[in-house]
């Protein structure tokens, strides 16, 4: 396994997998996620757009974890972090904490100061937002109702 930064056309159909495979996100949150990647190709270096991405095996394309992260337009140091997801068979591995620290210190190193995440308040999101906190993460901020009726948008922020 290797960790790496740049993504190609390749990995929207191998990250698609991966975030569908899941099972937390919408038809529609998976076609978000591979267009994030294909406006990174497409843009390169000019996109809004990072990752860090662990490929379980440079042959066939697999990818075991991701993570997507940013510089918050119009900010100076603020960054978010878009995607992060693990394959089902290595999920509570520990792989989750290294892909998110690897985005962090990949954030740091472009003078990130503090990073965001923004997530469900369903229940089916329990076990994520412990995974933030447990972390260094702690709420800012919660919308009610914002993603749908009983669906509260919670965002967390962890100083780095």
């Amino acid at each position: 396994m290797r960790w790496r930064t740049k993504v190609d056309e390749a990995d929207c159909e191998a990250i698609r997998g991966l975030v569908a495979a899941t099972g937390f996100f919408s038809a529609e949150e998976v076609e978000i996620a591979v267009e994030l990647v294909a406006e990174t190709v497409a843009g390169g270096k000019e996109s809004d757009y990072r990752f860090v991405v662990l490929d379980s095996d440079e042959q066939d394309g697999t990818i075991t974890a991701y993570a997507c992260y940013g510089r918050i337009p119009l900010t100076q140091a603020s960054f978010d972090l878009y995607w992060i997801a693990v394959a089902p068979d290595a999920q509570r591995s520990g792989l989750g904490r290294e892909t998110l620290q690897q985005a962090e210190a990949a954030a740091r190193e472009e003078g990130a100061t503090t990073m965001y995440v923004d997530t469900s308040g369903r229940d089916q999101y329990r076990p994520t937002r412990s995974f933030y906190e447990r972390a260094g993460y702690s709420v800012a901020a919660r919308f009610t109702d914002f993603y749908a009726p009983g669906d509260d948008k919670i965002i967390y922020s962890k100083r780095l």
